[in-house]
């Protein structure tokens, strides 16, 4: 794998050539959701290039050659870290950069699924804080005559989440305990269940890169069918196949689209953190809530 990314990396200054200096600080995000939380806070202070794009699904990325190059030239790298980006530190080691590389989830407490770390900790808005928190510090160590504005920036994006999560808080609070269970394609909703009192049921653990196996999948049938379940939902980052198999052996219905791990392509509905727990919240409650 080395190899492979060193191979990269010499490939991308063979056809580029050397970066040439630039007033802008050059930040690289791992995935798309974090790239949106680091564009909040730098502003128009920062170019920001992301490797995992929209609609991507982080946990079973290759790096590319564009991927080596921007690394390279980086002055700042943030990954959500918590096992979540399998493939950064080989890139980052690689890529011959001096780049400061920050950890988006640092001081969050997690979850674990099945005895390992969830890194979904996103799907949390206070943990998205957390996020933004961190941001801010790093941009503010890196580029510290910007400091003030990158804690104004900061400070007014928190607000807004503060906003959306007291929304989601009181809108989740008056679901009924019967309404509360949700079943997605793979387990990247802990968060958001420990949040909000709901329950999440998935064939696929917190790694996409696996299969069910036959008797797992045929225990979750056979509970779905004994206690039933608010809803199903596919997400945007994974084949719908295992939930419609669940929908077909069920009966129940699928309540549409959940982004859970990257955010949607320009156009979709989830093109910013923000507009994707929103969207996310609205499917939920329009699923869950009785009589739906």
């Amino acid at each position: 794998m080395k190899t492979l990314f060193s191979a990269l990396i010499l490939l991308a200054l063979t056809i580029t050539g050397p970066a040439a200096a630039a007033d802008r600080i050059q930040v690289v995000a791992s995935f798309s959701i974090l790239g949106d939380m680091v564009r909040q806070v730098t502003g128009d202070l920062a170019d920001v290039t992301t490797i995992v794009g929209p609609d991507a699904d982080a946990h079973v990325y290759r790096p590319s050659t564009s991927d080596a190059k921007a690394v390279a030239g980086a002055d700042v790298i943030f990954v959500n870290g918590l096992g979540f980006e399998t493939w950064s530190n080989t890139l980052i080691e690689t890529s011959g950069g001096d780049a400061e590389v920050f950890v988006a989830t640092k001081g969050v407490e997690p979850l674990r699924v099945d005895g390992e770390i969830d890194p979904h900790a996103w799907n949390a808005l206070t943990n998205g804080m957390i996020y933004v928190e961190n941001i801010a510090a790093g941009m503010s160590k890196v580029d510290s005559a910007n400091a003030d504005t990158y804690r104004a920036n900061a400070n007014a994006y928190i607000e807004r989440l503060r906003a959306v999560h007291a929304n989601a808080a009181s809108k989740f609070s008056a679901l009924p305990e019967a309404r509360r269970t949700v079943v997605t394609a793979h387990d990247a909703f802990g968060y958001l269940a420990q949040a909000y009192g709901l329950n999440f049921l998935a064939p696929v653990g917190i790694d996409t890169d696996a299969e069910p196996s036959a008797s797992d999948l045929a225990k979750l049938i056979d509970h779905l069918k004994e206690t039933g379940a608010g809803a199903l939902f596919v997400e945007n980052i994974t084949s719908p196949a295992l939930v419609e198999q669940l929908s077909r052996e069920t009966g129940l219905e699928i309540g549409g689209r959940l982004f859970s791990d990257a955010l949607s392509e320009k156009g979709g509905p989830a093109t910013s953190y923000i507009a994707m727990f929103e969207h996310n919240l609205g499917e939920l409650i329009r699923a869950l809530q009785p009589g739906s």
